[in-house]
């Protein structure tokens, strides 16, 4: 049976943003409800949003009033999302106004609740709208950062709207898990690694592994809904960045090794999603290598850092603040143990908190929306995490790392 959505549509120039949000959630099967203010019917008229979710639009409390749609709208949703959220809009939430058919919706609804806030940087960090925004998020609504950009003119700052794709990965997560995103990260920093490093041959060769950084990006979104200040460092992604990450872009191993030992040092939990390159060619060569008749030199190899291992070892050492570090391996089974065993192993090898292990293919994890996994901790029972979305595995992460950040 699919889902109920409601959309509110606040009155802001990122309202065009929100009909991509819109086309994502009716094509993932969703029934959705678009509940636009007055002044977003100014950016974004009624045909368009009729045509998009294939249903009438919700627009003011006086139509169809035999339906009581001021009740009846909230109270069938599954989810409610506002994209934009602006600073108005939240100021009528944390107040509980109810003057149009939006804020009557938010004041009936009884699921998750998700605003999206797109506005200028000053009004973002206005002390009002800090203040509606903690009200908000202490009544059990998830408010997320916006991103950091171009806004209308040409201003650059805090306030743009995040990317529809992230909203529509973080929905569908609460969609599956009402209760996956609570603020039980709130006032950490958390830094993620997340993509496939790239080792040079030459100037146009590299060796590199399949990773495309999805998990990654969603453990950074997921955690930063959560309520966490996040850091991504991030090895060759071609994906937009999550709104509220730092990012940091890097392309080897070395340089991954060299920003995550410097973000570390004052981070409460770090998550090694990065695919790193166990090996580097020992000498590139300055000129692109020339085909040659016969059989090519082979090319020598040179070990690259352990970048996880050297992590644990500056924990012991005293150089970090004591973070839960969490390890990611991608495994396959062999003829001498198979995926779990290898995962035990290389927990027992690296000294990390957490391992979460990935059995990898060609048709598995690397480039797709879903994952699968086991989590691994040293005197506990694995938890199994079926296949799914990766913002799912997200949210059982950090489900796990929970008791070890509380001690």
């Amino acid at each position: 049976m699919p889902a109920q959505i409601v959309l509110g549509v606040a009155g802001g120039i990122a309202a065009y943003k929100a009909a991509e949000l819109l086309r994502r959630l009716t094509e993932a099967g969703h029934e959705v409800t678009v509940v636009p203010t007055r002044s977003a019917l100014q950016f974004v008229g009624e045909p368009t949003w009729a045509a998009l979710s294939h249903r009438p639009v919700a627009s003011d409390v006086w139509s169809d009033a035999h339906q009581v749609p001021h009740v009846a709208i909230g109270r069938r949703a599954d989810l409610v999302v506002v994209a934009p959220a602006t600073a108005d809009l939240l100021a009528k939430a944390a107040h509980g106004l109810a003057d149009d058919l939006l804020t009557n919706t938010l004041l009936t609804a009884r699921c998750p609740v998700l605003f999206a806030p797109a506005m200028h940087t000053e009004m973002w960090e206005h002390p009002a709208t800090v203040a509606n925004v903690a009200t908000v998020r202490s009544r059990g609504a998830i408010v997320l950062e916006p991103g950091y950009g171009r806004l209308t003119g040409a201003d650059t700052g805090r306030g743009r709207l995040p990317e529809p794709a992230e909203i529509a990965r973080l929905a569908e997560l609460l969609l599956l898990r009402p209760a996956a995103l609570p603020q039980d990260l709130a006032g950490r920093r958390v830094l993620i690694t997340a993509g496939g490093t790239r080792e040079p041959l030459d100037p146009v060769r590299f060796l590199g592994n399949r990773s495309s950084g999805r998990q990654g990006y969603d453990l950074a979104s997921v955690a930063a809904a959560r309520g966490a200040q996040v850091t991504l460092i991030a090895a060759n992604v071609e994906l937009p960045a999550p709104a509220a990450a730092e990012l940091v872009e890097v392309g080897t191993a070395e340089q991954l090794r060299a920003a995550t030992l410097t973000a570390a040092k004052d981070a409460d939990l770090v998550v090694m999603a990065a695919a790193v390159a166990d090996f580097r060619p020992a000498d590139a060569a300055l000129a692109k290598i020339k085909k040659v008749a016969g059989v090519p030199d082979p090319v020598a190899l040179a070990a690259n850092p352990d970048v996880l291992a050297d992590l644990v070892a500056a924990r012991a050492a005293g150089e970090l603040v004591a973070p839960v570090i969490v390890g990611f391996a991608a495994e396959t089974g062999d003829q001498h143990a198979d995926v779990l065993a290898h995962g035990r192993a290389k927990l027992d090898r690296k000294g990390c908190d957490l391992l979460v292990v990935n059995e990898v293919s060609a048709t598995k994890v690397f480039g797709r929306p879903d994952n699968a996994a086991v989590i691994l901790r040293r005197g506990a029972e694995p938890v199994e995490i079926p296949l799914g979305p990766k913002t799912v595995l997200a949210a059982a992460l950090y489900d796990a790392v929970a008791p070890l950040l509380a001690r």
